[in-house]
């Protein structure tokens, strides 16, 4: 059982009927749920996750003070504090985890002030530019279990996919990224005879087709240590993640390899201009300008790509920024 089930089966058998039975005046306007921080918000923890901040809990998020007071809200503090402290073999926690404030009661206004710094979680476009994608990721995560009020799950829905023109200004850049790192500096690091050099173009290569490929599903790319767990589970990802995994952990060093590494750049690239050409915007443009991406020689360059998505972004002010001012 993850955490994720642990919670909920945990809310469902002490945190439910501890609500129903001593708060039944406060139900309708209040959000369970287990959202956030932590591999096991995700879906990711295994056994080595529990070695730290992992409890059975759950989150009871409340509406601002004119709806629930400080009293109300403390005493729902106090009986989340009553419940058992072990369950499914587990124990709560008794020290705040890194991070702060997990589980427990906690006001939606300073769960999404935390995330993405407002509140209503109303951003500005350019706003969406300066968060970053694991901050986002936080924000939608897990699961609720109820939410009569409906604040929370509004605020969550509006947070759930970014506006159009900052997915596309966040391509472009990412784009841009990848044709400079891996189709341009790779190669050349290695002529120059500069194999770290060329390790940090694989690393920037490989951050950044992570971020595309993300963006292309619509979906916030998590926290990177759970990156490639998340690429995995995006449709097509085993095959994605275990091309970038050759491209980290390979020694380049070897010619043979470098070839090799070569040819999954260039590989990768294709298959990201095949999708990236199937979204809506770009393909209308494309066939009205009659545009093509492929340079001579049969190689799928990146660079007039990142430019051509920049291009059919609507907003005119978001189409004037700096092509990398989403990455």
């Amino acid at each position: 059982m993850n955490g994720l089930e642990i919670a909920r089966k945990y809310y469902e058998t002490y945190g439910k009927p501890m609500l129903e039975e001593e708060f039944p005046e406060l139900l309708p306007h209040l959000a369970i749920g287990f959202v956030g921080s932590g591999s096991e918000r995700f879906g990711f923890d295994d056994i080595v996750s529990r070695d730290h901040d992992f409890e059975p809990g759950f989150c009871i998020f409340l509406p601002g003070e004119e709806v629930i007071d400080r009293r109300n809200a403390f005493l729902l503090e106090r009986a989340y504090g009553k419940l058992p402290k072990e369950f499914e073999g587990v124990k709560r926690q008794w020290a705040a985890p890194v991070g702060g404030h997990r589980n427990g009661v906690i006001r939606t206004a300073d769960f999404y002030r935390e995330k993405v710094g407002k509140e209503d979680g109303n951003l500005s476009l350019s706003e969406w530019l300066t968060i970053p994608d694991e901050a986002l990721s936080e924000a939608v995560n897990g699961e609720v279990f109820s939410d009569p009020y409906g604040e929370f799950s509004e605020i969550r829905a509006r947070l759930t996919a970014m506006p159009e023109d900052i997915r596309l200004k966040r391509l472009a850049g990412h784009l841009l990224l990848m044709g400079q790192s891996g189709q341009y500096n790779f190669p050349r690091t290695l002529l120059h005879g500069e194999p770290e050099a060329a390790s940090l173009s694989c690393h920037e290569f490989v951050l950044s087709a992570m971020k595309v490929f993300f963006l292309l599903e619509g979906r916030y790319l998590p926290y990177y240590k759970w990156s490639f767990r998340a690429l995995r589970a995006l449709p097509g990802g085993t095959e994605i993640a275990d091309d970038l995994s050759y491209l980290l952990s390979s020694d380049h060093r070897n010619p043979d390899v470098a070839k090799q590494k070569a040819e999954i750049i260039e590989k990768m690239a294709a298959t990201v201009i095949c999708r990236v050409k199937s979204i809506k915007r770009l393909s209308e443009a494309e066939a009205r300008e009659n545009r093509g991406f492929c340079v001579s020689g049969g190689t799928n360059d990146l660079e007039p790509l990142a430019y051509a998505v920049n291009d059919v972004i609507a907003d005119p002010e978001v189409r004037g920024w700096n092509i990398l001012a989403g990455v």
